[in-house]
């Protein structure tokens, strides 16, 4: 059963790549941005970067997501910081495999500023980029780079979940 978390800071596009993943993979694929309560939402939207403590509730509804899967689920998910990732390993209570998207801030920023109809104001990368703490060396984790196409990042995820055989 492949579960697995598509994580990295706003504008990486974890959605496009976690769906694309799903959809290749048959699996569902849960947008972790609608789990955050609304409060989260609202000062993200107004540009005040979340605490640990707003946090925790949404990454506890996520964790809930990933632990209630019988088939397998792709999340995404910021997962900014270890002790949320490893808040996520616990709650899923089997082999959790984190895909990074990583890139410049430059790019990041294009990305950002390229999209429609999301809350989260290119006002934020650098707080959040702040705020990151790099996966490379944990458990189970695939960085790739954003600068790539959506596409091809895709494919290179597919195969190595499948490759893991979780």
């Amino acid at each position: 059963m492949i579960r697995a978390v598509v994580m990295g800071v706003s504008g990486s596009g974890k959605s496009s790549v976690g769906s694309g993943i799903a959809t290749e993979l048959a699996l569902p694929f849960i947008e972790g941005d609608v789990l955050h309560p609304e409060s989260n939402v609202q000062k993200m939207a107004s540009g005040i970067p979340l605490t640990d403590k707003d946090r925790w509730p949404w990454l506890a509804r996520i964790g809930t997501e990933l632990a209630k899967t019988e088939h397998g689920v792709v999340v995404s998910c910021s997962a900014l910081k270890r002790i949320y990732r490893d808040r996520l390993r616990q709650a899923a209570g089997g082999p959790l495999a984190f895909i990074f998207l990583d890139g410049s801030p430059a790019v990041l920023r294009d990305h950002m500023s390229k999209r429609t109809g999301h809350f989260m104001p290119v006002s934020m990368l650098d707080s959040q980029l702040a705020t990151l703490e790099s996966p490379i060396g944990e458990l189970l984790v695939l960085r790739q780079d954003v600068a790539k196409p959506v596409a091809e990042i895709v494919a290179t995820c597919v195969a190595w979940l499948t490759e893991l055989g979780l």
